[in-house]
């Protein structure tokens, strides 16, 4: 048993390095659909709604022939806060998520656009916090779903592309106890920059 879990550690280890050029790191700043429904239904005199988000992800590639390849990343996206402020106190809505996708590339090499499609999964997190002259109290809620994302990026060096992200979440609705939290189902797109090595 122990040989096993050497071999594995071992492949582990040095895999990554032998494969190097099919890794990635990529950054987005992008904006998606965010409907706070119970946060809009607070007659509050300020009420904040932002839908922008910034990303960062990792990723790597498979390589099928000269223009074809399985890709999967692994992402962490910080949404803007959605807040409501009154004579009460102050009430901030903070989304964290985690998507997960395997992905299909065509990809025409340096100095080309190169273009993908794929699907996964996303873990996300919203978290209430509520500050109001009588004390503060949070609550977080946890939900998973499914997404589907296309996009193309233009390589300008065998290290660096831009391109655009096009994602399209379904049934991202968080609630607890009849209150929606966050929506973030629908539509978004990203500005997206990748460093390969």
């Amino acid at each position: 048993m122990k040989k096993v879990i050497i071999a594995v550690l071992g492949v582990l280890l040095f895999a990554p390095a032998a494969f190097a050029d099919n890794w990635g790191l990529g950054l987005k700043l992008g904006y998606a659909e965010n409907d706070p429904k119970s946060m809009k239904a607070v007659n509050a005199p300020e009420f904040d709604e932002n839908g922008g988000y910034f990303g960062l992800e990792v990723l790597h590639e498979w390589d099928l022939d000269e223009t074809n390849k399985i890709g999967a990343k692994l992402g962490w996206d910080v949404y803007g806060e959605n807040e409501i402020k009154g004579a009460g106190g102050k009430l901030t809505e903070t989304t964290y998520a985690f998507p997960l996708t395997v992905y299909y590339k065509q990809d025409y090499g340096v100095q080309n656009w190169s273009w993908f499609a794929g699907a996964g999964v996303t873990f996300l997190r919203t978290e209430l916090d509520f500050d109001a002259w009588i004390g503060k109290d949070d609550d977080s809620k946890n939900k998973v779903f499914p997404h589907i994302v296309v996009g193309g990026e233009y390589r300008f060096t065998e290290v660096f592309a831009l391109g655009l992200e096009g994602r399209y979440n379904i049934g991202a609705k968080v609630k607890k106890d009849g209150a929606v939290y966050s929506d973030r189902s629908g539509f978004g797109a990203a500005l997206t920059g990748r460093f390969y090595f």
